[in-house]
């Protein structure tokens, strides 16, 4: 479609909430719309773990479902009056710069020696490539899963520079589970492993396959692809196989500790805009037993919050596969946020 673009930006020596500075950062993005001359009609939408921006593209898919009904002319994205940014994270693999990049300094990949990173981190470098693009102000952040810890990172980071935020089947906090001593058991005994230094010992695309697998399944889709598929399992391996062709394994271990270090429970007073929460009925990530929590937490520190429970089968992957479930609150929030006069 003549709307979308797909682009790159380069910017150097940025510094990490360590204290360590990556001598250079490319951060992969698609945009659909345009940018008012203003610079104020923007959206950021942030993507999950293990998908990237192409979610807000026609007929594109991603781990949590095709977003493609959410973003787009007359949807509740609406593209005909706001400019839709989504950026691939730092560290993540669709484009970004992340541990099979090389590293100047070295020549080579940095596998396990990439440094850590945090949300914020993620969410700075982003703010960086929005100045690139001539954003001045968000009229929201909206994501899934990892998009939306960045959503909630977002409202305390730059309390000032959006309008509202949607974090959707997500949580102020990581779950409860150590993620990447999860990870480690499956790859360790890979014999191609070598501690993350995979790139020149012929990779570990059959772990990845195995373990994306084993997700997807915890996700909902097996039982959502059992519907339409006679063999649900073989679909399931293609599904994974295709994914685990582009991701990088490491992108997991540097997301998954961000993911580890994050909570923005402490700063709920920093949250200035109003804030729509979406959870999913049958989520086994993210319950809604999380909602009153968070609910509570939100309107103590006197945040403007709204819920919303998907009422879906899709588990985790319900704001995508059932997004008409959900798309009518999302546009009567969207166009709360729209500017008056």
């Amino acid at each position: 479609m003549a709307d979308i673009v797909r682009d790159q930006f380069t910017f150097a020596d940025f510094r990490l909430d360590s204290g360590a500075v990556l001598p250079s950062v490319t951060l992969a993005y698609v945009t659909r719309g345009r940018l008012a001359p203003d610079g104020r009609n923007a959206v950021l939408v942030t993507h999950g773990y293990t998908s990237g921006p192409q979610m807000i593209e026609p007929g594109a898919g991603s781990s949590e479902g095709a977003w493609s009904t959410l973003v787009g002319p007359g949807a509740p994205i609406d593209t005909d009056r706001t400019f839709v940014v989504s950026s691939n994270m730092l560290g993540s693999s669709y484009g970004s710069t992340n541990a099979a990049s090389i590293d100047p300094r070295t020549g080579k990949p940095y596998g396990s020696a990439f440094p850590a990173i945090t949300v914020q981190d993620i969410v700075r470098a982003q703010m960086r490539l929005l100045e690139h693009l001539g954003v001045t102000h968000l009229r929201a952040v909206v994501g899934p899963s990892y998009g939306g810890f960045q959503a909630f990172q977002w409202a305390v980071t730059y309390p000032d520079f959006m309008d509202g935020v949607v974090p959707v089947v997500t949580s102020p906090l990581p779950p409860q589970s150590d993620r990447v001593e999860g990870l480690l058991a499956w790859f360790q005994p890979d014999p191609n492993w070598n501690n993350g230094d995979y790139y020149e010992t012929g990779g570990v695309k059959e772990t990845l396959t195995r373990l994306r697998i084993d997700t997807l399944t915890r996700y909902g889709l097996r039982d959502s692809l059992a519907r339409t598929f006679d063999d649900p399992d073989a679909e399931l391996r293609r599904i994974a196989s295709a994914w685990a062709e582009v991701f990088d394994a490491n992108s997991l271990f540097i997301l998954g500790r961000a993911m580890h270090a994050y909570d923005v429970t402490r700063d709920y007073g920093r949250i200035k805009v109003p804030v729509l929460y979406v959870l999913s009925r049958t989520d086994a990530l993210f319950p809604p037993s999380l909602a009153p929590v968070v609910m509570e937490g939100l309107a103590k520190a006197g945040v403007d919050a709204v819920y919303e429970e998907i009422d879906s089968d899709h588990g985790h992957l319900a704001s995508g596969a059932d997004a008409d479930k959900w798309a009518p609150a999302l546009r009567a929030f969207m166009a709360r946020l729209e500017p008056r006069g």
